[in-house]
């Protein structure tokens, strides 16, 4: 456990969902750092075996886009951290209702349903912390992302009523909005934009996915980690209801 800087998380119980990758691999790593018994939930069961391996954790093999197998679950996580997302770059006129649908049953509804499931148990112990993985497309929009932005849009609003419900019992609920993080969802994100904008892939990440930040490079999905970790110190028991942005600058013009 590391407690240089007060961040000691023994005896908690984490959930992470999208854990097997990217920025919920980070995450992982960095709560089990502090102490924290991590479940690794993915809907890729081996990769999710993987990282609990590497963190001394519990792999969870789920398919969070069956919300109908959500509903009556119970969890007895004191820290749900909701990342599990997918991208698809379209524009509106052609975008499939039916991918549409999973896009908000994944990063919308399985947030409610998991936030729903452990709340029981966090406000029984007067203690909890609900950080989901927003991102600069939860306060801003962009071209042919119409469920990524919808669903980012409503994430944000249903942190909020959280953090007011739990506000008295121990509780907080906040979102971290990173921008382009250096993950795979992003890479792919890079042959998808190249196609619907006509450009290189070169010309994506500098023209399109950089163009608004003021600070020209991508996020490192260990600085998105360590943001979480802050909202779930000591020294964050008094935010809810609010963000961390990490977008470098993309949203201050």
């Amino acid at each position: 456990m590391r407690d240089d800087d007060g961040v000691g998380l023994g005896g908690r119980t984490a959930l992470v969902t999208g854990a097997a990758s990217g920025i919920g691999a980070a995450v992982a790593r960095e709560l089990a750092g502090r102490g924290a018994h991590v479940l690794v939930c993915d809907v890729d069961a081996a990769g999710a075996e993987a990282v609990a391996a590497q963190v001394g954790g519990e792999p969870w093999a789920v398919d969070l886009t069956d919300t109908a197998a959500l509903a009556d679950l119970r969890l007895d996580a004191d820290i749900v951290v909701n990342n599990a997302g997918v991208q698809h770059v379209s524009p509106v006129e052609d975008f499939p209702p039916e991918r549409f649908a999973l896009i908000l049953r994944l990063m919308l509804e399985a947030p409610f349903l998991l936030a729903r499931a452990a709340l029981p148990h966090m406000y029984e112990r007067g203690w909890g912390r609900l950080v989901h993985i927003s991102s600069a497309h939860g306060l801003r929009a962009s071209a042919y992302k119409s469920a990524y932005v919808s669903a980012k849009h409503g994430l944000e609003g249903l942190s909020k009523v959280i953090a007011l419900e739990g506000a008295d019992r121990g509780v907080t609920s906040n979102c971290v909005n990173p921008g382009y993080v250096r993950t795979p969802l992003v890479e792919k994100q890079v042959s998808d934009q190249a196609r619907v904008h006509g450009l290189s892939e070169e010309e994506v990440l500098s023209q399109v996915m950089l163009k608004n930040s003021a600070i020209k490079r991508l996020l490192e999905p260990e600085e998105v980690a360590q943001a979480v970790t802050y909202l779930c110190s000591p020294a964050a028991a008094f935010v809810t209801g609010s963000n961390i942005v990490l977008d470098g600058g993309w949203s201050a013009r």
